[in-house]
C-alpha cells in the first residue's frame, strides 16, 4: 500500500527517526536543505518545509551561514512524541486487527 502522506511529513519522520537513533546527534549539524533533498530525490523546497517543523518545535537551531544543529533533549522529545503517537493513532488500529484475525499478545511475544 503507497504512503500517501505528504513528502514532507515522510521526510520528517526519517529525520525524526535518525535523531531518535542518534544517527544525527545532539548538537550534531543535520544535512544542508540541498544535500538532503538530493539524498532523498527530493524537492529542496520540501525538506525546508520538513526542517522547518524542526525549528517550530525547538528541536533544531539554525546558526545562519553555518547551518542547523539538533538542539540538546531533541532525542527524548521526539521519542516521547512519537510513543504518544504510536500509543493514539496507530496501536488501537494494530490490537483491533489483531482481535479481528484472532492474534493474542502471547502469540506476537512467543515470535519476538
Amino acid at each position: 500500500m503507497p504512503d500517501s502522506r505528504p513528502v514532507y511529513l515522510r521526510l520528517r519522520e526519517e529525520i525524526a527517526a535518525a535523531i531518535i537513533d542518534g544517527r544525527y546527534a545532539e548538537g550534531a549539524m543535520l544535512p544542508s536543505v540541498r544535500a538532503f533533498a538530493a539524498q532523498q530525490g527530493a524537492n529542496p523546497l520540501t525538506v525546508a518545509k520538513a526542517y522547518q517543523q524542526f525549528q517550530a518545535d525547538g528541536l533544531i537551531r539554525v546558526q545562519r551561514g553555518v547551518g542547523m544543529f539538533v538542539r540538546e533533549g531533541a532525542a527524548q522529545a521526539l521519542l516521547a512524541a512519537e510513543r504518544a503517537a504510536f500509543l493514539q493513532a496507530e496501536w488501537p488500529a494494530i490490537r483491533d486487527r489483531m482481535d479481528r484475525l484472532g492474534i493474542r499478545l502471547a502469540e506476537l511475544l512467543d515470535r519476538a
